[in-house]
Protein backbone atom coordinates (compact mmCIF):
# COMPACT_ATOMS: atom_id res chain seq x y z
CA UNK A 1 0.00 0.00 0.00
CA UNK A 2 2.47 2.25 0.64
CA UNK A 3 3.97 1.79 -2.69
CA UNK A 4 0.74 3.24 -3.90
CA UNK A 5 0.54 6.38 -1.91
CA UNK A 6 1.06 9.10 -3.06
CA UNK A 7 3.87 11.91 -2.21
CA UNK A 8 1.31 14.95 -1.21
CA UNK A 9 -0.41 11.90 1.10
CA UNK A 10 2.79 10.51 2.31
CA UNK A 11 3.49 13.87 3.06
CA UNK A 12 0.58 14.85 5.45
CA UNK A 13 0.83 11.44 6.50
CA UNK A 14 4.66 11.36 7.45
CA UNK A 15 4.33 13.66 10.08
CA UNK A 16 1.88 12.08 12.00
CA UNK A 17 3.79 8.89 12.26
CA UNK A 18 6.99 10.83 13.40
CA UNK A 19 5.15 11.78 16.12
CA UNK A 20 3.75 8.80 17.58
CA UNK A 21 7.20 7.02 17.19
CA UNK A 22 8.90 10.36 18.37
CA UNK A 23 10.20 10.09 21.97
CA UNK A 24 7.83 11.77 24.74
CA UNK A 25 9.01 14.12 26.48
CA UNK A 26 10.51 12.24 29.87
CA UNK A 27 8.12 13.05 33.26
CA UNK A 28 9.53 15.29 36.01
CA UNK A 29 9.67 14.30 39.15
CA UNK A 30 10.83 17.04 41.55
CA UNK A 31 14.15 16.75 43.49
CA UNK A 32 13.43 16.16 46.80
CA UNK A 33 15.37 15.68 50.45
CA UNK A 34 13.57 12.55 51.36
CA UNK A 35 12.39 9.74 49.53
CA UNK A 36 9.91 9.37 51.99
CA UNK A 37 5.64 10.28 51.11
CA UNK A 38 4.96 13.80 52.19
CA UNK A 39 2.73 13.61 55.55
CA UNK A 40 -1.17 13.41 54.45
CA UNK A 41 -3.98 13.67 56.05
CA UNK A 42 -7.52 15.42 56.63
CA UNK A 43 -6.83 17.29 59.58
CA UNK A 44 -2.91 18.51 58.60
CA UNK A 45 -4.68 19.28 54.97
CA UNK A 46 -6.64 21.35 56.81
CA UNK A 47 -4.13 23.08 58.96
CA UNK A 48 -1.95 23.64 56.47
CA UNK A 49 -4.33 25.32 53.86
CA UNK A 50 -5.91 27.47 56.53
CA UNK A 51 -2.84 28.49 58.39
CA UNK A 52 -0.89 29.32 54.79
CA UNK A 53 -3.96 31.43 53.32
CA UNK A 54 -4.52 33.15 56.80
CA UNK A 55 -1.11 34.55 57.04
CA UNK A 56 -1.31 36.02 53.36
CA UNK A 57 -5.02 37.62 54.26
CA UNK A 58 -2.94 39.02 57.86
CA UNK A 59 -0.34 40.69 55.31
CA UNK A 60 -3.15 42.32 53.72
CA UNK A 61 -5.92 42.96 56.79
CA UNK A 62 -8.03 40.76 54.64
CA UNK A 63 -10.24 38.96 57.85
CA UNK A 64 -9.22 35.10 58.28
CA UNK A 65 -11.14 32.32 56.10
CA UNK A 66 -13.04 29.87 58.05
CA UNK A 67 -13.27 26.50 57.20
CA UNK A 68 -16.45 25.23 55.59
CA UNK A 69 -16.81 21.21 55.46
CA UNK A 70 -19.63 21.46 52.69
CA UNK A 71 -16.88 23.12 50.69
CA UNK A 72 -14.34 20.48 51.40
CA UNK A 73 -17.12 17.74 50.34
CA UNK A 74 -17.53 19.84 47.21
CA UNK A 75 -13.61 19.72 46.99
CA UNK A 76 -13.24 16.05 47.49
CA UNK A 77 -15.68 15.24 44.85
CA UNK A 78 -13.66 17.11 42.03
CA UNK A 79 -10.25 15.97 43.18
CA UNK A 80 -11.25 12.79 42.98
CA UNK A 81 -12.61 13.07 39.52
CA UNK A 82 -9.23 14.88 38.28
CA UNK A 83 -7.39 11.93 39.82
CA UNK A 84 -9.68 9.64 37.96
CA UNK A 85 -9.40 10.93 34.55
CA UNK A 86 -6.13 13.02 35.01
CA UNK A 87 -7.86 15.62 33.40
CA UNK A 88 -6.23 18.50 35.35
CA UNK A 89 -8.88 21.55 34.65
CA UNK A 90 -11.61 24.02 36.38
CA UNK A 91 -14.69 22.82 37.07
CA UNK A 92 -17.84 23.28 34.79
CA UNK A 93 -20.51 23.17 37.64
CA UNK A 94 -23.18 25.32 37.23
CA UNK A 95 -22.92 26.04 41.07
CA UNK A 96 -20.27 27.55 40.61
CA UNK A 97 -20.34 30.44 38.13
CA UNK A 98 -20.73 33.59 40.63
CA UNK A 99 -21.12 30.79 44.12
CA UNK A 100 -18.00 29.30 44.60
CA UNK A 101 -14.25 30.30 43.70
CA UNK A 102 -12.14 27.38 42.75
CA UNK A 103 -7.76 27.02 43.37
CA UNK A 104 -6.21 23.76 41.80
CA UNK A 105 -2.94 22.32 42.31
CA UNK A 106 -1.20 19.21 40.71
CA UNK A 107 2.64 17.26 41.18
CA UNK A 108 3.90 14.66 41.52
CA UNK A 109 2.32 11.98 43.82
CA UNK A 110 3.52 12.19 47.64
CA UNK A 111 6.56 14.81 46.66
CA UNK A 112 5.34 17.91 47.82
CA UNK A 113 3.96 18.85 51.70
CA UNK A 114 0.55 20.75 51.83
CA UNK A 115 2.45 23.66 52.99
CA UNK A 116 4.61 23.89 49.73
CA UNK A 117 1.08 23.11 47.37
CA UNK A 118 -0.21 26.52 49.27
CA UNK A 119 3.25 28.27 48.74
CA UNK A 120 2.97 27.62 45.31
CA UNK A 121 -0.34 29.86 45.10
CA UNK A 122 1.29 32.29 47.48
CA UNK A 123 4.37 32.58 45.92
CA UNK A 124 2.26 34.39 42.83
CA UNK A 125 2.14 37.70 45.12
CA UNK A 126 5.64 38.44 43.31
CA UNK A 127 3.69 39.30 40.35
CA UNK A 128 0.64 41.19 41.87
CA UNK A 129 -0.32 44.93 41.48
CA UNK A 130 -3.22 46.04 43.07
CA UNK A 131 -5.59 46.70 40.47
CA UNK A 132 -9.17 45.48 39.30
CA UNK A 133 -9.12 41.62 37.76
CA UNK A 134 -7.76 40.78 35.30
CA UNK A 135 -5.51 43.75 35.02
CA UNK A 136 -3.92 42.58 38.53
CA UNK A 137 -0.65 41.30 37.26
CA UNK A 138 2.80 42.51 36.56
CA UNK A 139 3.26 40.01 33.50
CA UNK A 140 -0.13 40.61 31.94
CA UNK A 141 -1.32 37.69 32.08
CA UNK A 142 -4.18 36.91 35.14
CA UNK A 143 -3.53 33.39 35.48
CA UNK A 144 0.10 34.03 37.14
CA UNK A 145 -1.90 35.78 39.90
CA UNK A 146 -5.05 34.31 40.65
CA UNK A 147 -4.80 31.72 42.88
CA UNK A 148 -3.39 34.41 45.02
CA UNK A 149 -6.14 37.41 44.65
CA UNK A 150 -8.81 34.28 45.23
CA UNK A 151 -6.65 33.38 48.46
CA UNK A 152 -6.62 37.29 49.58
CA UNK A 153 -10.20 38.75 48.51
CA UNK A 154 -11.24 40.50 51.01
CA UNK A 155 -15.11 39.25 51.00
CA UNK A 156 -14.21 35.71 50.67
CA UNK A 157 -15.16 34.12 54.45
CA UNK A 158 -15.26 30.93 54.01
CA UNK A 159 -12.88 27.53 52.51
CA UNK A 160 -12.91 23.86 52.37
CA UNK A 161 -10.08 21.68 50.64
CA UNK A 162 -9.54 18.44 50.02
CA UNK A 163 -6.67 15.94 48.19
CA UNK A 164 -7.11 13.12 46.00
CA UNK A 165 -3.95 11.22 44.01
CA UNK A 166 -3.98 8.67 40.93
CA UNK A 167 -0.87 6.28 40.62
CA UNK A 168 1.45 9.39 39.78
CA UNK A 169 -0.03 12.92 40.87
CA UNK A 170 -1.87 14.56 43.71
CA UNK A 171 -4.86 16.92 42.80
CA UNK A 172 -5.56 19.65 45.53
CA UNK A 173 -9.33 21.52 45.09
CA UNK A 174 -9.85 24.73 47.49
CA UNK A 175 -13.16 26.13 47.24
CA UNK A 176 -14.24 29.15 48.05
CA UNK A 177 -17.60 31.55 49.37
CA UNK A 178 -18.05 33.89 48.34
CA UNK A 179 -16.02 33.74 45.16
CA UNK A 180 -12.94 36.29 44.44
CA UNK A 181 -11.28 37.29 41.14
CA UNK A 182 -14.80 39.34 39.84
CA UNK A 183 -14.05 40.69 36.56
CA UNK A 184 -13.88 45.35 37.32
CA UNK A 185 -12.81 44.32 40.91
CA UNK A 186 -10.16 44.80 43.08
CA UNK A 187 -9.25 42.22 45.83
CA UNK A 188 -10.04 44.22 48.81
Amino acid sequence: MAATMSKRHLALVAPLLFAACAPQPERVVERRVTEAPAPRGPALLRTAMLAGQNAARAAVGAPRLIWDNNLAVDAQRYAQQMARTGRFEHAKHPQLVGDEGENLWKGSRDAYAYREMVGHWLAEKADFVDRPVPDSSRTGRFEDVGHYTQIIWRATRTVGCAMASNATDDYLVCRYLPAGNVVGERVG
